[in-house]
């Protein structure tokens, strides 16, 4: 694979940074929130599954005992096959990357995500040490977690969207769930309306980055002096950004919808497989809708990854269309450990794969170095 060479500033100077290889260590402070989230989604869970249920676990337990090892097998190869698939949407945002290298940031970044409450950053984290680790410029990977995070936002804001539209002529819909879809879609046209009007307009991108280094640019360079680093143009950060975002859009934009759309339906094909092997009886319409409201749910920072939020908010939505309730509870449960805390040890393997990976060599400076 080629590599990118190292990062430069604005004069095109070589930067310092820390070691690629050294291994991410969590503050005292991130500890405190990952067990604060977690004990939260816990109580969530423990309490709020047979509360929104309205069941006990005793009932849900005899459903969670139709959940045998053939069928646990069976959502294991669904949740690798989504996991797969949505290294098309990565290595389509970051030209050079191989899909057995992205397949590790996925799982790395998600395990970082589902520790800590409001774990998007935690992921983006983890994904920029690793792949800085294997050379990729720091422009790059800028470029490509704006360009996924479109991808991934817009199509989790028109799920509940096309549930609707799939069960309006046939359903009473419920009106929380009526108005969350049509603001997920509002929300989600607004942001390909902005993201869209970036790629094809570089000279408002130029005036507007002229804006803002008129207003931030004075502060943000003496906050890079204060730590020994060259003071930075926002325009140009700006302008050079739009070009690398219209310039993957270009040539990624197929790998990338095939990379979210194909890791959504697989997942969707297992939140209806666990439905079924637990015994809900709904139309597909209905999962449907059921499934995009959890996965629009993902999004609350509260918990890490909504765990917890995500399944009461499913499972109230199942319960209201008069889905059985101890299954309906056991379904949402059994979707969320294949979902969510599976990647957790999937994340400790990925981990593992990057510690043991070459890394690109350091100049004696400690900057990393070009390697074809």
């Amino acid at each position: 694979m080629g590599r990118q060479p190292a990062a430069t500033d604005a004069e095109g100077r070589a930067t310092q940074e820390a070691d690629p290889r050294a291994f991410p260590k969590a503050t005292g402070k991130q500890l405190l929130q990952a067990v604060f989230g977690l004990a939260l989604a816990a109580a969530i869970l423990v309490f709020g599954l047979p509360w929104f249920g309205q069941t006990t676990w005793t009932e849900i337990g005899t459903h969670l005992d139709r959940l045998g090892w053939v069928n646990g097998l069976e959502l294991f190869g669904l949740v690798v096959l989504g996991l797969w698939l949505y290294t098309f949407t990565l290595t389509g945002s970051l030209p050079g990357l191989g899909h057995v290298k992205a397949l590790i940031v996925n799982v790395s970044g998600s395990a970082a995500g589902n520790l800590l409450p409001g774990g998007g950053a935690a992921g983006v984290a983890a994904t920029y040490l690793m792949l800085r680790s294997w050379g990729f410029a720091r422009a790059a990977i800028s470029t490509s977690v704006i360009v996924s995070g479109v991808w991934n936002v817009v199509a989790r804001m028109a799920m509940p969207l096309l549930g609707v539209a799939l069960l309006s002529s046939t359903d009473a819909l419920p009106k929380g769930v009526r108005r969350g879809a049509f603001t997920g879609g509002i929300v989600g046209l607004v942001i390909i309306a902005v993201f869209v009007a970036i790629l094809i307009s570089p000279h408002k991108t130029e005036r507007f980055g002229a804006w803002v280094h008129r207003r931030f640019g004075g502060r943000v360079s003496a906050w890079r002096e204060q730590r020994g680093k060259s003071r930075v143009d926002l325009r140009h950060v700006l302008v050079d950004q739009r070009r690398r975002l219209a310039t993957v859009t270009a040539t990624g934009w197929f790998p990338m919808t095939v990379g979210v759309v194909g890791f959504l339906g697989v997942y969707f094909l297992l939140f209806w497989r666990t439905m079924e092997v637990v015994g809900v009886d709904l139309s597909l319409g209905k999962l449907f809708a059921a499934y995009a409201v959890g996965r629009l749910l993902t999004a609350v920072g509260v918990t890490p990854g909504g765990l917890g939020i995500t399944e009461a908010g499913t499972l109230a939505v199942m319960v209201a269309w008069g889905a059985d309730k101890p299954a309906a509870a056991a379904g949402v449960l059994v979707f969320a450990i294949f979902t969510h805390l599976l990647e957790v040890p999937l994340g400790a393997m990925g981990w593992l794969a990057w510690f043991v990976m070459p890394k690109v060599p350091l100049t004696p400076d400690g900057a990393p170095g070009a390697r074809a």
